[in-house]
This record gives C-alpha cells, structure tokens and sequence, in this order.
C-alpha cells in the first residue's frame, strides 16, 4: 500500500488444515462487505465432504459472501471461494480457476501450495497469501513463491493455532511478512487492500 492508500493488492489466498476452519471464521469476522479484494481460501478436507456445505457454514459468520469456486470462473472483488474437496484449485494467467485431479501434493487435494503458487505466478506483487491453523507443512513453499514473486505474506501465531505444524513450517522458512492471531490478520488485510470497516 502507498502512502496515499491506494490498493496494490488485489487478491488473497489463504490456505489452513486442522484448526483452519475455526481461524478463518475469525479472520472473516473482521471483514467488512465492501472488501475490495477476492479471497480464495484451501482447506484440507475429506475427499467426500461438501465445500458448499462448508460455505453455507462459513457464511454465518461473514459478511462476505462465500461460494464453492468453480472451473474457469473469473475471480471478483468482495467475494470468498473455497476450493471444492478432492480438487486442486489452481490460478490461471487470466484471472479465471481451473480445477485438476492431478496427484495429492503434500498429501492432499486440495493443495494450498498449488493454489499458493498458481496465484503467486498470476498475481505477483498484487498478492497477499495467509497461512493458518495446520498439521502439515503444506503451503509453507507456496508461501515462499509468493513473497518472492513480491506479494505480501501473514501467517497465524502458532501459539494461537489448534495445530501448530503448518504456521511453524512457514516461519522456519523465514521472509513472513507479519505473525499475528486470527482476528489481527483479517485486520490487517483489510488496512492492506485498502478497505473501510
């Protein structure tokens, strides 16, 4: 952001496992309706769980709206989508999804590196990427990717996390931008994209 406060950033990617759910509801929390940036968000779930089930969970603590992402769907500001269980959700140069059913990357598909990534090449130094609450170290190089494509990184405090594993993976790589819990993270991006609470 400038110092004048104009927006520089115009997607978020967050990625969480165990724990992640319950941080990303107090991340959301602090989201206004008028955010002006697109969320895209990976939660490790169960292969034959229902990620619009998860929405519809999800949306009674946010004011944005929230939605299962889907194939070359073009990202819009002010809107959460989550990425559909047992699918890697990756970020096309346009702007659009594409969903694959390539190999689990670090032991899972959905991959937050993959979506990480992806977004990391499209997006570049408009990007901000927020690893939460995990038990594995997946998105930790994604993370890596983006900051060093120019994007900008958070990651939770550990010692607020449910599962510590991911958030430490990500910190002991070094370049995190910012450690804080939950709520302050959802703060943060919104004085980030240059949003009005």
């Amino acid at each position: 952001m400038t110092k004048q406060g104009v927006q520089t950033y115009s997607t978020v990617v967050i990625g969480g496992s165990a724990g992640g759910r319950e941080a990303l509801i107090e991340l959301l929390a602090q989201l206004p309706e008028n955010f002006p940036a697109a969320i895209a968000v990976v939660l490790h779930l169960h292969p034959h769980s229902d990620a619009a089930d998860m929405a519809r969970t999800l949306q009674k603590h946010s004011r944005l709206p929230l939605q299962e992402a889907a194939e070359k769907e073009r990202l819009r500001p002010g809107q959460v989508y989550l990425a559909p269980a047992n699918y890697h959700l990756l970020l096309e140069s346009d702007g659009r999804f594409a969903l694959t059913i390539d190999a689990k990357v670090n032991y899972s598909r959905p991959s937050i590196d993959v979506l990480f990534e992806t977004a990391a090449e499209a997006i570049q130094k408009k990007l901000i990427g927020v690893l939460l609450s995990g038990a594995s170290s997946d998105g930790a190089e994604g993370l890596m990717r983006i900051k060093a494509l120019g994007g900008y990184t958070l990651v939770q405090d550990p010692a607020t996390a449910s599962s510590s594993m991911m958030p430490g993976a990500a910190i002991s790589r070094g370049g995190i931008d910012q450690i804080l819990p939950p709520a302050e993270i959802g703060r943060s991006l919104l004085q980030l994209v240059g949003g009005k609470n």
